[in-house]
């Protein structure tokens, strides 16, 4: 399980916004420009802890638009945040 109050999450979660330039994707997508607040584990991070700290899995979003890609209660992905799943693929490993 992820500590999202320790000193690693905050340096990781800035370096995302950063990289995203602080804009939620998702809303890029449609062309909209909204500020991110948050950084969302594509692949989630309780199933797959493996992929928990790695760039490519993580992803800038509106707090609005975060909260539409998993149920709070059951903390499944919905359809919205399947198809971000499946639009993002992990990398293939290099040694193949």
């Amino acid at each position: 399980m992820i500590d999202y109050n320790s000193k690693r999450w905050e340096r990781k979660r800035e370096h995302i916004l950063k990289r995203d330039g602080y804009m939620c994707q998702e809303s890029k997508r449609y062309g909209k420009r909204i500020d991110a607040d948050m950084v969302h584990h594509i692949w989630p991070a309780d199933e797959y802890p493996e992929y928990v700290w790695e760039d490519w899995n993580l992803i800038s979003l509106a707090n609005s638009v975060h909260n539409k890609m998993h149920d709070r209660l059951t903390k499944k992905l919905t359809p919205l945040g399947e198809a971000l799943r499946k639009r993002t693929p992990p990398p293939k490993d290099k040694n193949n």
